[in-house]
């Protein structure tokens, strides 16, 4: 049924009702909630699109961190080559330690994310501080690109 179908019904029942005063405003109950939660609803977009902006940081920090440390040991690489580890061998040793590397920071950063879960809980009406999906979501997206730098340096 239409929210607005009844208006003039209402609104006519109302005049008699009140002795002739007009009837101000008639919105819908969608509007009204709408309008309610429009501050929360526009933080919680704003929230997200930061979460979003940080993890693309976030990815872009960690392949640029591990290209670096790879280059770093170039010279490393090469007399390993030298010695007759085959780059098999080589590869795998670098995407394990990318790996340990990667997995030491997405364990430090979802301690971190729990403890400020509660400060989080605070910001936003009705968002969960702890979301199991958006923390696993995160920690894969961040370790995926972490192997791919490890795996394509």
């Amino acid at each position: 049924m239409e929210p607005y179908s009844l208006t003039m019904a209402v609104q006519r029942a109302l005049k008699e009702a009140s002795g002739g005063l007009p009837v101000a405003r008639i919105r819908s109950m969608e509007e009204v909630v709408s309008q309610s939660t429009a501050r929360s609803d526009f933080n919680t977009i704003l929230l997200a699109a930061f979460a979003g902006a940080s993890l693309l940081l976030a990815a872009v920090g960690v392949y640029g961190l591990i290209v670096f440390s790879v280059q770093q040991r170039q010279h490393e690489i090469g007399i390993r080559l030298a010695l007759g580890v085959t780059p098999y061998q080589v590869r795998m040793m670098v995407v394990s330690q990318g790996m340990r590397l990667a997995a030491g920071g997405v364990l430090v950063g979802a301690l971190s994310s729990l403890a400020l879960a509660r400060y989080l809980e605070t910001l936003v009406y009705g968002v969960k501080p702890i979301d199991p999906a958006v923390m696993a979501a995160s920690s894969l997206t961040l370790g995926l690109v972490a192997a791919l730098a490890s795996y394509t340096e």
